[in-house]
């Protein structure tokens, strides 16, 4: 009996997968035909939005400069997400451990997001140069507060109770963390992470207007100084798929690891 029913499952998962993507590519399929259409009903200008015909036939006669630049700018946003997000949750862990550091610390990291990330990005490039470093530190700078303010309220919200249970039955205090207080804040953190994926990714684009070759910032820059409006609505279509897989991948993780949270 175990058997036809975890087979049940298995397809009714997969048909509602199935019909998640369908509506999605339905929604973007209706979406396409409204923009193309919008565009020839009321004559609306090139100069304001172009068809979008026009402008994923840009992207395919030129189609080498989107492709190193999504890629370059996926390596920059990558790197600083995950650093960012590593160092969120420990400094998350370390907080809601010792609080006399978060005390005097975590003032700092408030005061530090508070900077514009314009005059940070200055900063960076100086210290580290026009390089895939320093616009994966500018990434970093926009991705770790949020992550750490998360994981602090996820492991601030385990029931007390369950911590006393745990405890009288001799759990020590990094069982406690491992087995009850991190999966509790789990889904907490991964609200954190998919704000953050977004945000590492502005923070790449925003790095590389202070000065790169290759990178979707780059294009952005270059054809709003060349006034190429297609250009810029193809790079920002561009950018918007990679950040849309970003964000897709980040929940694809959130249904993988906090499964109980779908139960629920």
């Amino acid at each position: 009996m175990a058997a036809p029913k975890a087979g049940s499952a298995a397809r009714a998962q997969w048909m509602a997968r199935a019909g998640g993507l369908g509506r999605l590519v339905l929604g973007l399929a209706i979406a396409a035909l409204v923009w193309e259409g919008s565009v020839l009903l009321f004559g609306i200008r090139p100069h304001y939005l172009p068809k979008l015909s026009t402008i994923l036939q840009a992207i395919a006669t030129t189609p080498k400069p989107y492709v190193d630049g999504f890629l370059r700018t996926l390596a920059e946003t990558l790197i600083g997400f995950v650093a960012g997000g590593a160092f969120g949750i420990a400094m998350g862990i370390v907080f809601f451990r010792v609080r006399a550091l978060r005390e005097m610390v975590f003032p700092i990291f408030i005061v530090s997001q508070t900077i514009p990330v314009i005059a940070f990005g200055a900063l960076v490039v100086l210290w580290f140069g026009n390089t895939l470093l320093a616009k994966a530190v500018i990434a970093f700078y926009l991705t770790f507060f949020p992550v750490a303010v998360n994981t602090l309220l996820g492991l601030e919200s385990v029931d007390r109770q369950q911590v006393a249970l745990m405890r009288s039955f001799g759990a020590s205090r990094w069982q406690l963390l491992a087995r009850l207080q991190f999966p509790t804040a789990l889904p907490h953190i991964f609200v954190a992470l998919r704000l953050a994926s977004s945000l590492s990714l502005v923070g790449a684009i925003v790095g590389e207007w202070f000065g790169d070759t290759t990178g979707l910032g780059v294009l952005l820059l270059q054809a709003m100084y060349n006034e190429n409006v297609v250009s810029i609505w193809a790079t920002l279509l561009v950018s918007a798929l990679l950040g849309t897989g970003f964000y897709a991948v980040v929940a694809a993780a959130e249904r993988r690891l906090v499964f109980w949270g779908a139960e629920q």
